[in-house]
């Protein structure tokens, strides 16, 4: 019984992400009883030490878990996407990258999403133009491939800073973008 109320909390199910999708954090019930009242079998101390730092490090570390377990469903719908709309991670890691490669004199590379054709595509804008105000994309990823961003390590090989920007990349921001702009 004490467990139910315990370990219970309110979930709505959203398409996609099951009961992860918009849940509230779990919190650390209180508990129904002070922590003396087991003396003297259990004294206050042990059950203070055992419900305020082990229970609430479980509690947290659920969220923590779940939160997870969340990202790594959008970020497999964003990889469904651009193997759909690419043929491939690689397919799309290629293409990107040859894109970016091209920019003449500085600019950005640029995954977006199309809200008129539904899909993922890929675009380079030259200079300071906006992906959005240029092409109607909206951008979830930007590769900076203006000399400042790179000159420095990478000298004016701008390939081997590329092939370097994937170890970088926040697929869970990128994932978050894709899922916000699908809504």
């Amino acid at each position: 019984m004490l467990c139910r109320a315990a370990c219970s909390t309110s979930r709505k199910l959203v398409p996609g992400l099951g009961a992860l999708g918009s849940r509230r954090k779990h919190s650390l019930p209180d508990l129904p009883y002070d922590y003396g009242a087991l003396e003297p079998h259990i004294n206050a101390q042990i059950m203070q030490l055992h419900h305020s730092k082990h229970h609430a490090a479980y509690v947290n570390n659920l969220n923590i878990a779940e939160e997870k377990y969340r990202e790594a469903l959008e970020k497999g719908e964003l990889l469904e996407a651009i193997k759909h709309d690419f043929g491939s991670f690689k397919n799309f890691k290629e293409k990107l990258t040859a894109v970016s490669v091209g920019v003449q004199g500085s600019g950005w590379g640029w995954l977006g999403f199309s809200k008129e054709q539904g899909r993922l595509q890929i675009a380079a804008c030259s200079n300071q133009d906006p992906l959005q105000g240029t092409t109607g994309l909206i951008p979830l990823l930007g590769i900076d491939v203006w000399e400042h961003a790179y000159y420095l390590q990478y000298k004016n090989v701008r390939p081997d800073y590329l092939k370097a920007i994937w170890n970088v990349i926040s697929w869970e921001n990128v994932a978050a973008r894709y899922m916000a702009c699908k809504k």
